[in-house]
């Protein structure tokens, strides 16, 4: 089952057409990476997600069953912009969006006790909210999105503005969350995230979706066949390569250390390596594939 299915959305705002019938499959249980360059569509598709705005056109179900303020209940969003009433204090503040989620009072105080215990977050519970820091009060707002045990996380730019420590502290939350059965979506421009975190991606491109699929299964269809031999010795050596495969270059590429890059057909790997391996002291030898961060720019780019 999909945790969420879009189909043929469309939003047009004045004479900018932001969805042009987009259409997503976003499988229960993945950690789904949404990405796209800016004004791609992506931020007019989590507002829709999440029911703040609605479609001019096509339709969203979650969980097998139409959109609607009831199954809605079973979103946590995390929007970019993030904001929290600085007048408040940290703990009535937490409270009072805990109870918006439908937490009793009890139930939302013995959860948010638990988080800011966890967190090291207790001594901040009857501060205002003004007095944290923005990262600390992201962290407040990423416990508000999660307290109420969600199936659906909708994060948008999750990383901004923290620290590498409280960045892989919220990279190993979602990780946890996703163990435990949730699904996960993130919109962000950080690649090494996707790359490090995502099962899934869509990428979305003048508002459609124009590449999805699972990360392996995306780098697999846009494997070139191109490996890279690096070998120890003093000069370089001359290579014989076997039938089928091509030396395509040859570089000293440090003191002692050679590389030679080769073409050849994507499953000969195995093939390759014990045709080289017994003419030179092997370094390394890996299959040059395609990162999601040079696919993202060869789909949006054309190229």
């Amino acid at each position: 089952m999909n945790a969420l299915t879009a189909t043929g959305l469309h939003k047009r705002y004045a004479s900018h057409h932001a969805l042009r019938g987009l259409d997503m499959e976003i499988p229960q249980g993945s950690l789904f990476g949404l990405l796209g360059p800016n004004g791609a569509g992506k931020t007019t598709f989590i507002r829709i997600a999440n029911r703040i705005l609605d479609p001019d056109e096509g339709r969203i179900e979650l969980f097998g069953a139409p959109l609607s303020a009831e199954t809605a209940r079973r979103i946590g969003y995390l929007p970019e912009e993030r904001g929290l009433y600085k007048s408040m204090k940290v703990g009535e503040q937490a409270m009072y969006l805990a109870q918006l989620r439908g937490l009793s009072a009890a139930e939302a105080k013995q959860r948010l006790r638990t988080w800011f215990e966890r967190w090291e977050l207790q001594s901040w519970w009857d501060k205002k909210v003004s007095d944290l820091s923005k990262g600390m009060a992201q962290k407040v707002q990423f416990i508000t999105t999660v307290l109420h045990e969600p199936e659906l996380l909708i994060f948008d730019e999750p990383f901004s503005g923290f620290d590498p420590i409280n960045a892989q502290l919220i990279r190993e939350e979602m990780l946890r969350l996703n163990r435990e059965g949730r699904t996960l979506i993130f919109s962000t421009h950080r690649m090494e995230s996707v790359e490090e975190l995502c099962t899934h991606i869509a990428l979305v491109n003048q508002g459609q979706n124009v590449l999805h699929g699972t990360v392996q299964g995306i780098k697999d269809r846009h494997r070139s066949g191109r490996f890279v031999l690096r070998y120890r010795a003093e000069q370089p050596a001359a290579l014989k390569v076997p039938e089928g495969a091509q030396l395509t270059g040859h570089e000293l590429e440090s003191p002692g250390i050679h590389a030679a890059e080769f073409s050849a057909g994507i499953y000969d790997a195995s093939r390759l390596l014990s045709a080289l391996a017994p003419q030179v002291i092997v370094y390394q030898f890996e299959e040059v594939v395609p990162s999601i961060e040079d696919l993202f720019v060869q789909t949006v780019q054309g190229v």
